[in-house]
């Protein structure tokens, strides 16, 4: 692979996953293409509410604030996309009777009880996770959300591999589905992302211990949504990312170590 190839696919999914305003062709991003650089993506966004954290921490904010602050810039640099596609499908799974009302739900922008209760767990649980590994270590939290940035986006090509559209419209149905051969370069990235951290300063088994469970939470949604609604849409994908989030830092505090 060229440095031109590796730097336009990075930037294909920055501009896909973020509102960085970088400068580019107006056009979808080809997943077939660019897929495997989605941990990479992922790594990167991590990094920026890691850097903010430390920040946070360094000026005198207690981890509370630091780790609000640190999600908080998070959402704003994705622009909520995977936080809107959680609520979508909390919403369509949990109050559509029947697949064509779910589908009609999460083509709907408002948002009810169960995507708001969806919604604010999954903030505090993000919250909280970041604050309990900053009580073990700064780098240590810094670290883990560098991974779970990567894991993130690394799970929410799990729909578009297992699952075909749901509708023939939508971003689900222009990107999907992938093939199991897009997830293994995919995967490849990922496993070296867990490694590189793991030897920073996560330890490797825990830190691929985190990206299996948010690999098993993703294909448990993979799962639901076959179940609910045939297959896979963009939400279903933002949900599987935010899903994947949570479970790795979760995971990460399993058998926490005092700093």
């Amino acid at each position: 692979m060229t440095a031109s190839r590796f730097v336009a696919d990075l930037a294909d999914n920055l501009r896909f996953f973020t509102r960085l305003p970088l400068r580019g062709p107006a056009r979808a991003p080809d997943f077939q293409r660019i897929a495997w650089a989605a941990p990479l993506a992922g790594a990167l966004m991590g990094a920026i509410g890691a850097v903010l954290l430390v920040a946070a921490r360094e000026v005198g904010f207690s981890g509370l604030m630091s780790a609000t602050l640190a999600v908080a810039a998070q959402v704003a640099l994705t622009g909520a996309l995977h936080e809107d596609g959680l609520a979508d499908v909390a919403d369509g799974f949990g109050g559509g009777r029947d697949r064509e009302a779910k589908l009609a739900i999460l083509r709907d922008s408002r948002i009810g009880a169960y995507g708001a209760v969806a919604l604010i767990l999954a903030l505090l649980l993000r919250i909280e996770a970041i604050g309990a590994l900053s009580r073990l270590s700064l780098g240590f939290a810094a670290t883990g959300m560098i991974l779970a940035g990567a894991a993130s986006r690394a799970a929410a090509l799990a729909p578009l591999v297992w699952l075909a559209p749901a509708r023939a419209d939508g971003l689900g149905a222009g990107v999907g589905p992938l093939g199991l051969r897009i997830l293994r370069p995919a995967a490849a990235v990922m496993t070296a992302l867990a490694v590189g951290l793991g030897l920073l300063s996560l330890e490797i088994v825990r830190a691929l211990f985190a990206c299996l469970a948010a690999a098993a939470a993703a294909r448990l949604l993979v799962a639901l949504a076959r179940r609910q609604i045939g297959g896979q849409t963009g939400d279903v994908c933002g949900a599987a990312a935010a899903l994947g989030e949570i479970v790795t830092l979760i995971a990460l505090l399993i058998g926490g170590r005092d700093a």
